[in-house]
């Protein structure tokens, strides 16, 4: 189906987007406890909970994790699946918001949360979207699948090639709303990266999952994610609860224009996963800290070849640069500084012409490419001799 995945030219800008942001996911993955220095305790160890995922948004990184890679049941974390490919679609022109969508039979009969549609009773993209990520609505969820795909199956197919595209390493997609089977899994590394793309590709999905109440059909119902209550700086993403799953919850919070995700699977109620949570972003807002090292279009050091002519010229950023720290860590951050051979060609202002990757204890935080700030073209034979000469003088 046109449109039905990420087109080369998309995956690039998102691709720019992630560079930009200093993207370097997974850059403290792992063990974060050894990343952090002495001066900073060691993250939330939560008993409670299966697995757990603490994301810097800005960054990428991860702050702090137990069994990342860990594949669970996801319950209604399913949803954001659901989600994401419902605002593809609304992105690329298949869907509308305010369209009205036929009511199927199967969708009417789907078991489980409901934000209660019926046949012959009209509701629109933007309604559907709402009792998907407010109500949980499995039949919401299964009325969009088959608008988007024509059936819940074709759908499903969507979910897995999907997940595969954005490298969600082990992730497995059986329905679209998180009922329980046994091949649906997703680990917390999935749904942090998950909700990460999410939110940077469609970033109005934050106006929906931040609210609290949602009316449809005659009945109000509340938000599944507790942690929107009592909590104001918290404005999303999805919960999901089933006998299998525990209590599971995605939730993103932004402090003082800095967001994190995190992902707590299995908590043993919604309070204690609340609490899981919380404890979680006060330990990052506490100990740790984002830094712009580079700026898009600073200068950062000067290219040199005697078979150019000029023989050297400036070169910039070609992004800007964040990177996720621990309180004690900035300053041992190394700059990597790496030119491209060129063989002596023509070298037009903002061809690439290198990189530039910061690391901290042998890790990669950030990079950027480095692009040419001026012009430069072949020097010659003679040129080229002229410039040897005066590099050695």
């Amino acid at each position: 189906m046109p449109g039905r995945h990420p087109s080369p030219r998309r995956r690039r800008v998102l691709a720019g987007l992630i560079l930009a942001t200093g993207l370097a996911a997974k850059a403290l993955a792992g063990t974060p406890t050894s990343a952090t220095p002495a001066l900073v305790p060691p993250p939330p160890a939560l008993p409670g909970v299966k697995s757990y995922v603490l994301m810097d948004f800005r960054t990428g990184a991860i702050l702090a994790a137990k069994n990342p890679q860990l594949q669970l049941p996801p319950a209604s974390l399913t949803k954001l699946m659901t989600a994401y490919l419902s605002y593809e679609a609304l992105a690329d022109g298949r869907l509308r918001w305010h369209e009205r969508i036929p009511v199927s039979t199967v969708a009417w009969h789907t078991g489980g949360s409901s934000m209660f549609i019926q046949p012959n009773l009209p509701v629109t993209v933007d309604q559907l979207m709402h009792g998907l990520i407010i109500d949980s609505g499995n039949d919401a969820a299964a009325a969009l699948a088959q608008a988007v795909a024509g059936s819940r199956a074709a759908f499903v197919d969507e979910m897995n090639a999907t997940a595969a595209q954005l490298g969600l390493t082990g992730a497995h997609y059986t329905d679209v709303d998180g009922l329980p089977h046994p091949g649906l899994h997703l680990s917390a590394m999935n749904i942090a990266e998950l909700s990460r793309d999410l939110i940077a590709r469609y970033p109005q999905v934050l106006q929906i999952s931040r609210i609290q109440y949602y009316r449809y059909n005659h009945i109000t119902q509340r938000s599944w994610n507790p942690a929107l209550f009592g909590h104001p700086h918290v404005d999303g993403l999805k919960t999901g609860h089933t006998q299998a799953a525990g209590h599971c919850m995605d939730t993103t919070i932004d402090r003082h224009g800095r967001r994190l995700i995190a992902v707590v699977m299995g908590a043993q109620s919604w309070p204690a996963g609340v609490h899981d949570v919380m404890s979680l972003f006060d330990y990052a807002y506490r100990f740790s800290h984002d830094h712009e090292l580079l700026k898009a279009g600073q200068i950062v050091g000067t290219y040199k070849d005697a078979a150019l002519d000029p023989d050297h010229f400036p070169v910039e950023a070609a992004h800007t640069v964040w990177v996720s720290a621990f309180e004690g860590q900035a300053h041992e951050i190394r700059r990597v500084l790496h030119y491209d051979q060129l063989g002596g060609r023509a070298v037009a202002q903002g061809t690439p012409v290198g990189s530039m990757r910061f690391e901290l204890n042998g890790k990669v935080l950030g990079e950027t490419a480095l692009l040419a700030a001026a012009p430069a073209k072949p020097a010659g034979t003679l040129g080229t001799l002229w410039n040897r000469l005066r590099a050695e003088l």
